[in-house]
């Protein structure tokens, strides 16, 4: 009896060892699963690319709410934030010409969760604040994606006298210095597409800069400024309401969405195109797979019907690219506008 037990002892000590080494395996291989796992999850690409975006996305915009680069980075965050899975937020911070929201967006981690949406004015403001400017368009933010190019449309109060642009050109030449336009900033492609003009057919007027297209919009449909150069964004609503008056568009051909418009070009100003345009850019130093995500829910965006609908109806064409065809582009506005800006002499230092 005593034998006996002693061998069922022994044969539940091999059992039990046998258990014991099944058990050991099973720990070490599932130890290096974890360990794979886990070396592959913490890498900041994997990481990013796992876990972004947990929290609302915030894109810092420089110009007022109302305006048309604002109405169009909220049609983009819509639908950018169903292909995030988070909530993407617009914040306005106008003045500057977007250089408030540039320079809070460039100190910002580069966790992709502050990103900006700028306007072409990011690309004259080297040559406009060379001494003033606090950060570097080229070192301290990363290109994402180019988002739209907008039409220029020179329109003036729905109760204006001028009927037409040879008519304003006109009045402005035999009464030089009593006509006063709208900008959207200072060194705003609005701003430059006035000098332009005013270079162009020989006449001078009185700049009057405002925080965005919103607030400049608002005084011109008032009658308190005579012109502007809206982007057509924000000009073709308030010309199909009858608020202003459409007089001529910075463009090769007419615009269908203004039909009867005729361009500078075949008026008073042969040759005098100009669009705005606006992109979405990280502070530098976000991680290439944030970039990348980001970039591809922009480009989903701009593939939707919706959105595309809404472009259309205001002019504007989507400019969609990688990354780094965005800073290629980039580069290249910064020095065309800066030749531009020379030869107006302009500057806010």
């Amino acid at each position: 009896m005593i034998h006996c037990k002693q061998s069922r002892i022994a044969s539940g000590s091999r059992a039990a060892d046998g258990g014991h080494r099944g058990f050991a395996r099973l720990a070490r291989v599932a130890g290096a699963a974890a360990l794979a796992v886990v070396a592959g999850v913490t890498s900041p690409a994997a990481m990013a690319q796992e876990i972004y975006p947990s929290k609302p996305v915030k894109i810092v915009l420089g110009f007022s709410a109302g305006g048309g680069t604002d109405a169009i980075a909220r049609a983009l965050a819509k639908h950018m934030a169903g292909t995030l899975g988070a909530n993407v937020l617009i914040d306005n911070k106008p003045g500057a010409n977007g250089n408030i929201a540039a320079e809070e967006v460039s100190r910002a981690p580069g966790d992709g969760y502050t990103l900006l949406y700028n306007t072409s004015s990011i690309a004259s403001s080297p040559a406009l604040y060379s001494k003033r400017l606090s950060y570097d368009v080229t070192k301290d933010l990363t290109p994402v994606a180019l988002t739209a190019s907008l039409p220029i449309v020179l329109v003036v109060p729905a109760k204006s006298p001028f009927k037409t642009v040879e008519e304003l050109v006109a009045y402005a030449k035999a009464n030089p210095g009593k006509l006063n336009y709208a900008s959207a900033g200072n060194g705003n492609v609005t701003h430059l597409a006035s000098l332009s003009f005013e270079d162009a057919v020989g006449i001078k007027g009185m700049h009057i800069p405002y925080k965005g297209e919103a607030p400049a919009l608002v005084d011109l449909m008032a009658g308190m400024v005579d012109y502007y150069f809206a982007t057509s964004a924000g000009a073709i609503p308030a010309v199909k309401s009858g608020r202003l008056r459409a007089l001529a568009v910075a463009t090769k051909k007419p615009l269908d969405t203004l039909p009867g418009v005729p361009t500078l070009d075949a008026t008073v100003a042969k040759g005098l195109e100009m669009s705005a345009w606006s992109g979405m850019m990280a502070p530098a130093g976000t991680s290439p797979a944030i970039v990348a995500k980001l970039n591809g829910a922009v480009e989903k965006a701009l593939a939707d019907k919706e959105v595309q609908a809404y472009f259309a109806n205001q002019s504007a064409q989507a400019s969609s690219s990688t990354p780094e065809e965005y800073g290629a582009f980039l580069g290249r506005e910064i020095e065309a506008l800066a030749k531009v800006i020379k030869k107006a002499g302009v500057t806010l230092d």
